[in-house]
């Protein structure tokens, strides 16, 4: 892919390139993405990363069991 880009961003480009070690100023362009996208474009969890986040609450909840908390003991909890 081919982009035209302003002198200024050219350079911020180049400086992040060189930041942090990246082969050419695409790479630089993934990085910034990386650094600030989250900003407008929420990141999608992997499927990997559910897996594990379900598998972690099931061994915790047959460690530990499961204790449902009512809205008075999480009030009283909070507010002391």
């Amino acid at each position: 892919m081919s982009i035209t880009v302003e002198d200024y961003t050219s350079k911020v480009l180049g400086v992040v390139k060189e930041k942090y070690g990246l082969n050419d100023k695409g790479d630089a362009v993934d990085k910034m993405a990386d650094l600030f996208g989250e900003e407008f474009v929420e990141r999608e969890v992997s499927e990997e990363t559910i897996k594990e986040l379900i598998e972690d609450s099931e061994k915790h909840i047959k460690k530990y069991g499961f204790k449902g908390t009512t809205v008075k003991q999480l009030r009283k909890e909070i507010e002391g």
